[in-house]
């Protein structure tokens, strides 16, 4: 395998420590601008709606553009968000760096998946997409702790600083290894909306939608509820973060496996279910011992990203012909849920407690589980777009 994708695994790393690396630091962050912590979360829903929105619309801009070159400008303008949000006086100047940061960060995400699976040959392709995407669940296991530990240790600015350093990084090894590419054809945004009119598809993205919106209730203020309910220290959260991320790792494996051993819809209405007792438990599992705490803990991680690989490939299984399509509009969807998420987390904190955002994440998951129900009972889609169009 071209050794180039690895460069491009680790721009999906940094990107995806940056997208949620605030949740382990919002205390740290609302006391430095003497904000709340439900508004400090809302620079994870900011963050999350506009990488939804950003990439499709860069792809179809930058279409006839040369690839390194885009990719060059890209890390660059991602590299000056991250300085910007270092130097940030302001929560407004936090927030505006958090949009540019998002604009640049999911348009990485999307060349880094399109160009890895341009460096190999075809019977490498798989492998190659799935070393950048094991970039992106690494950061959970390694740069979401790190930057806990840093922004408790050192202070916030000094996350982003560590992340720019490692953009530049990343910048410079770019612009001397990779090749020049030529651009490659453009679905239009008119046909990837077009796919999403079938009423299977639309039952498939909004239980990837309530499923983010569900889990991120919790999970973007999982610092705040760790030290509220337990009275962790910095030190033993950054080290329950790790432990998440080895079992969201793991979780991804098993979820392909579940899909493959059963059915996807099987598969994805069994997790979902488990999810859902599992996220109805936590608030009671805070009393017991904390080793059981932590059990429920790992399944609850594990569930969070077994879920996704099972749900691309019901995609793959309902719709052939379009799946790359639906899969990346499936991606955007889930931004979308994560910023949900995290804007309802930060309204029943500041009307309730922490306590409660597993509950209210809970009925979202609900949601979830209605939804891939729906769409098991409805007709596969045959063929949403004609791509010879």
């Amino acid at each position: 395998m071209n050794n180039k994708v690895y460069i491009l695994a680790i721009a999906s790393f940094v990107v995806g420590t940056v997208e949620l690396i605030l949740g382990g630091i919002l205390d740290v962050i609302a006391n430095a601008f003497n904000v709340t912590i439900s508004q400090a979360g809302y620079l994870i829903s900011i963050y999350s709606i506009v990488f939804a929105i950003a990439a499709p619309i860069l792809l179809h801009v930058t279409a006839k553009v040369e690839r390194k070159k885009v990719y060059v400008w890209t890390l660059a303008f991602f590299l000056l968000s991250n300085i910007l949000s270092a130097l940030s006086m302001t929560y407004a100047m936090l927030l505006i760096s958090r949009v540019f940061g998002a604009i640049s960060g999911s348009f990485l995400i999307v060349l880094s998946t399109t160009l890895a699976a341009r460096l190999v040959k075809p019977e490498y392709q798989g492998r190659a997409l799935g070393t950048v995407f094991m970039g992106i669940s690494a950061s959970l296991v390694l740069g979401i702790p790190m930057g806990i530990y840093i922004g408790n240790t050192f202070g916030w600015r000094e996350v982003f600083i560590m992340i720019a350093v490692l953009t530049g990084l990343i910048l410079i090894a770019v612009i001397i290894m990779m090749e020049r590419l030529a651009p490659a054809p453009v679905v239009p945004l008119k046909k990837q909306f077009q796919a999403l009119k079938d009423s299977k598809m639309i039952a498939i993205h909004l239980t990837t939608f309530f499923l983010l919106a569900g889990h991120l209730t919790l999970y973007a203020y999982f610092t705040p509820f760790l030290k509220t309910t337990l009275g962790l220290h910095s030190t033993t959260i950054t080290i329950v973060y790790a432990i998440f991320g080895v079992a969201a790792v793991i979780g991804g494996g098993i979820g392909g496996w579940a899909a493959d051993k059963w059915t996807p819809q099987l598969a994805i209405t069994v997790m979902i279910s488990m999810f859902f007792i599992t996220m109805v438990s936590i608030p009671f599992g805070v009393k017991l011992p904390f080793i059981l705490f932590l059990l429920i803990m790992i399944v609850w991680s594990s569930l969070s990203w077994a879920i996704s690989p099972a749900l691309n490939n019901y995609i793959i299984q309902s719709a052939p012909n379009t799946s790359d399509i639906l899969i990346s509009t499936n991606s955007s969807i889930s931004h979308l849920g994560i910023a949900l998420g995290s804007y309802i987390g930060g309204i029943v904190i500041h009307n309730g407690s922490v306590m409660y955002n597993s509950w209210a994440g809970s009925i979202l998951i609900l949601g979830a589980l209605l939804s891939i129900i729906v769409s098991t009972r409805t007709s596969s889609v045959k063929s949403v777009v004609n791509m010879n169009e």
